[in-house]
């Protein structure tokens, strides 16, 4: 049970401003492409317009960090921001408007629950293979979905495929658990993309490891079970009091009491919560002080591990492990 996973896909960040969150990844040392939005009219007819969520990614060599923010109702989009026309006959256009409406409305959910991270998608090479485990074990689910999204390389944005699947909670609208979306992808991998550009960082980062959430002493026992359930089982014994790893989606569920321990300073902003995400590092000795040369507080948590606080990171703690 689980094999069909092997880590992180991508986290999803979600902030206030597009171009505050860009300029605060750069201080903290990643490469940020420019951000994507779609176009396309409302109504058949109508003009094309910029609509739903910009979002960019802090690439590495297997999966991203995604940035997203909301498009609001003046259509006001971020200053290094790339339109992305989309195109549908007329009569698939209202269907794909709903379907970028439900999107935004979740990503202004979020927001509203706090600014931070809400989105953890675990990679799969064989999405039709969780898909029937997830449905066997009784586990709500949306289904898979075929998209195209778009990849900058050196000779421009292409549009590649993927398929995905959202974990659905039966209380709560299609897409959605209480800490936010949960999901699995597959699609071509990053590696692969020969000319995928942007996973070269100042700061030496070279991959997204890990994801932690952070629930209620009372919950963690059910949260355990959930993710036993979306993720297989969790490492043998505990990684510290109050704490669950699921290796193979490298995520790890924390209980609040124990937090202080994992995460020095770190409370969540709500119940449960999507807290922080790790990255490996080349040298994390250079990392250090790229960081404080930039003015950005960090934490030493171990000799291979230190954490930038959430309060500097808009709302999520980034952990920095030397890499192996």
């Amino acid at each position: 049970m689980g094999d069909d996973i092997n880590g992180l896909h991508h986290v999803g960040h979600i902030v206030r401003d597009m171009d505050q969150a860009m300029e605060r990844y750069r201080r903290l040392g990643f490469t940020v492409s420019a951000p994507a939005h779609p176009v396309l009219p409302r109504v058949a007819g109508g003009p094309a317009e910029p609509f739903g969520v910009a979002n960019t990614h802090v690439y590495f060599p297997g999966n991203f960090v995604e940035l997203v923010a909301v498009i609001d109702e003046t259509g006001r989009v971020p200053g290094e921001a790339r339109p992305i026309p989309l195109r549908v006959p007329d009569g698939k256009l209202p269907a794909l408007v709903a379907a970028i409406r439900a999107t935004a409305a979740n990503i202004t959910f979020f927001l509203q629950r706090f600014q931070g991270l809400h989105i953890m998608i675990a990679n799969t090479p064989d999405i039709d293979s969780v898909a029937a485990r997830l449905t066997a074990g009784g586990v709500g689910h949306g289904g898979v979905h075929a998209i195209q999204r778009p990849v900058e390389t050196s000779t421009g944005t292409r549009m590649e495929p993927a398929r995905y699947l959202e974990i659905s909670d039966p209380d709560l609208p299609l897409g959605r658990v209480p800490e936010g979306r949960i999901g699995f992808a597959e699609n071509t991998p990053v590696e692969a993309l020969e000319d995928q550009r942007h996973t070269d960082h100042p700061n030496g980062a070279t991959g997204l490891v890990e994801c932690v959430l952070c629930v209620a002493d009372s919950a963690l026992p059910e949260q355990a079970r959930r993710y036993g359930a979306y993720f297989g089982r969790a490492r043998d014994g505990q990684v510290a009091p109050g704490a669950t790893r699921f290796d193979r989606a490298n995520v790890t569920v924390v209980s609040a009491s124990a937090l202080a321990d994992l995460l020095p300073g770190e409370r969540p902003a709500a119940l449960p919560a999507f807290v922080a995400y790790t990255v490996s590092v080349r040298d994390l000795a250079a990392t250090e002080r790229f960081l404080r040369d930039n003015d950005i507080p960090v934490t030493r948590t171990g000799p291979g591990e230190m954490v930038v606080p959430a309060n500097a990171a808009l709302g999520t703690a980034i952990i920095f492990r030397q890499d192996d």
